[in-house]
């Protein structure tokens, strides 16, 4: 059981654009005896106006939400809250992702598609002030971090860039990332030129058959993230 000392029941916030996965993630953990007091935020910014009103143990991130996306959710957080802990619960399984999470601050990493147990596990650890991350994927990180495994090309795109690149894979038109991600055509237009000079590729056609070999399609273009 999870408690701040003196018994309190500790206080999440779930923070996710897809309210069926806001639910489903309520759903198991209203089901552990922990007695979780749990508040839902839709976006980053509904997330910093709940940490503004209470006080909370952790917040749970998605990393593709509209608007202010989890990266940049997480550093506000750490910069603006330092201590909440926050679980990134994300659809990437690429030690990219994670990689980039703990970067900006994060204290544990599961993906969507985790068991419930180790959903649990996670939060228990990371609001008792511990850090997590799947064993398969903790693996990936240690070898990328060694050498042993190869940096992919689109590692050094920004946190911004790789957003744009996973959309453009996903079939997206420029106009249309501008407009979930609000910014400017202009804008994503200078991301996407930046994208194709650091991965040395001539054209979009070049751009989704590099992302489509490195899996970077999975969900790209889900509305709007």
């Amino acid at each position: 059981m999870t408690r701040r000392a003196g018994g309190a029941a500790l206080r999440l916030l779930l923070v996710d654009d897809h309210t069926i996965v806001r639910e489903g993630l309520k759903r198991i953990l209203e089901a552990t005896d922990d007695g979780f007091v749990i508040v839902e935020a839709s976006s980053g910014y509904q997330a910093l106006e709940a940490l503004a009103r209470s006080a909370f143990a952790l917040a749970i991130v998605d990393l593709s939400m509209p608007g202010m996306n989890g990266l940049d959710l997480i550093r506000r957080i750490k910069s603006g809250y330092p201590g909440v802990a926050v679980l990134v619960l994300s659809m990437h399984a690429e030690e990219q992702y994670a990689l980039r999470s703990f970067k900006a601050g994060a204290n544990g990493y599961v993906t969507k598609d985790s068991a419930s147990e180790e959903l649990v596990r996670a939060v228990r650890k990371v609001a008792a002030g511990g850090a997590y991350v799947t064993a398969s994927l903790a693996e990936r990180v240690v070898q990328q971090l060694s050498g042993a495994l190869d940096m992919p090309r689109h590692a050094q795109l920004s946190d911004r860039e790789l957003q744009v690149l996973r959309r453009i894979v996903g079939g997206e038109r420029l106009t249309d990332i501008a407009r979930a991600l609000h910014l400017s055509v202009k804008t994503i237009s200078t991301h996407k030129a930046r994208i194709q000079d650091k991965l040395q590729l001539g054209s979009t056609a070049a751009l989704v058959r590099y992302g489509l070999e490195q899996g970077l399609n999975d969900d790209a273009a889900l509305p709007p993230t």
